[in-house]
């Protein structure tokens, strides 16, 4: 498959495929906000759910086996992380599965330690169950957003502090954990008997020449009391078509996760488990030309935000800038780049109301118009 970047520079229009991101906002307004990139989808994804389609039946399906295989060899070929394909849980979305988590294995009253600012449904999740949230703040060291380690533990050592959700690479930070890092919260969670939930819906979308380290990867201990989340939604836009997975390796958490589910999170969609089969086993080039062009629309919005007010750190991974404007004179920044034309995520949704998240997922075109009218309004303000 030959895919040059004038497919990444396409622009599509749509604005009448019911699409939750262009449908929020009128014509007027260039929608950045949730995390769905205005790219075509792989040619190998279109042509493997035309296939399916055009099969004319639709009945109730089972994950093929060739998808477990797919998924163990593109972890072992991008993160060098063998696991056992009984291991792995498929899902209809990765929100379902944190929220599921926390009700599975915590009580009404216990604590569940989330660093952040960070994705809202790691917080939404204990709380709509009915659990505390230990906050730990994310701050800035070395020009990367990673977690007070003195709060951490503070957190991880109260009374009925049961789990930990983390999310990496992190959203909205774009921080990559490294290694390091990553031990030291393992070290804590083992000193304090706690599960680990990780997120890491975003790790197949690293920017820089950086590893990603899967949580349970990093030791016997970690592999026994993590539940890792992934998903190919974000990778490969398909989100709109429901699948992700777990990989659980203690047995014992499988089955109370699988149990927790029965008679409430169904089975994924058959085209989600279709385009997810033709993302691991031929998306790869198309992947990676995707994060070429991402990291030089990156590099392009740093470059032109440089010269401002806003304040954005080097984005290690991810299509979403997280955007300081706690130096313009306003009372809402979301407010003030949705009076400029840009529709962007609100970033009191995410723990702190001075920032804006911006996807920057979209053809530079479009992204050259934002940053355009973010400028002017700049200009404008008293």
């Amino acid at each position: 498959m030959n895919t040059s970047f004038s497919v990444f520079d396409t622009l599509i229009d749509r604005s009448k495929m019911s699409s939750d991101k262009w449908s929020k906002y009128p014509e007027s307004i260039i929608p950045m906000w949730v995390a769905d990139m205005d790219f075509d989808s792989p040619a190998c994804i279109k042509e493997a759910l035309t296939q399916r389609i055009d099969e004319g039946v639709f009945g109730y399906t089972h994950t093929p086996k060739a998808l477990v295989k797919a998924i163990q060899s593109h972890l072992v070929r991008r993160y060098d992380w063998a696991i056992g394909a009984g291991n792995v849980v498929h899902l209809p979305g990765l929100v379902c599965a944190l929220h599921l988590s926390v009700r599975a294995f915590s009580n009404e009253g216990d604590r569940i330690v989330v660093p952040g600012p960070v994705y809202y449904h790691l917080t939404k999740a204990p709380l709509l169950a009915e659990r505390k949230v230990e906050h730990v703040d994310m701050v800035i060291q070395g020009g990367r957003w990673t977690p007070d380690m003195a709060q951490f533990e503070t957190a991880c050592a109260k009374s009925n502090s049961k789990m930990i959700l983390l999310c990496n690479p992190h959203n909205p930070g774009g921080s990559v954990y490294t290694k390091a890092e990553l031990l030291a919260i393992h070290t804590l969670a083992e000193k304090y008997d706690l599960l680990v939930v990780s997120d890491e819906i975003h790790c197949d979308l690293i920017l820089d020449d950086l590893p990603h380290v899967p949580f349970a990867s990093l030791s016997k201990d970690a592999a026994n009391r993590t539940i890792t989340l992934m998903a190919p939604s974000k990778t490969f836009n398909i989100a709109g078509l429901g699948y992700a997975f777990a990989v659980i390796e203690n047995e014992a958490l499988r089955q109370t996760f699988n149990q927790s589910r029965m008679g409430l999170v169904p089975s994924p969609n058959m085209l989600g488990l279709t385009a997810a089969l033709a993302a691991y086993e031929d998306g790869q080039e198309w992947h990676q030309e995707l994060l070429t062009y991402l990291a030089k629309n990156r590099d392009f919005l740093v470059d032109r935000l440089a010269g401002t007010p806003l304040k954005m750190l080097h984005l290690e991974a991810t299509y979403l800038a997280w955007i300081d404007a706690s130096a313009l004179p306003i009372e809402s920044p979301n407010q003030f780049f949705l009076d400029a034309g840009v529709g962007v995520s609100d970033g009191k949704d995410f723990g702190n109301p001075n920032y804006v998240r911006l996807n920057f997922g979209c053809p530079k075109s479009t992204l050259d118009d934002a940053i355009i009218r973010i400028e002017k309004a700049l200009k404008n303000i008293n």
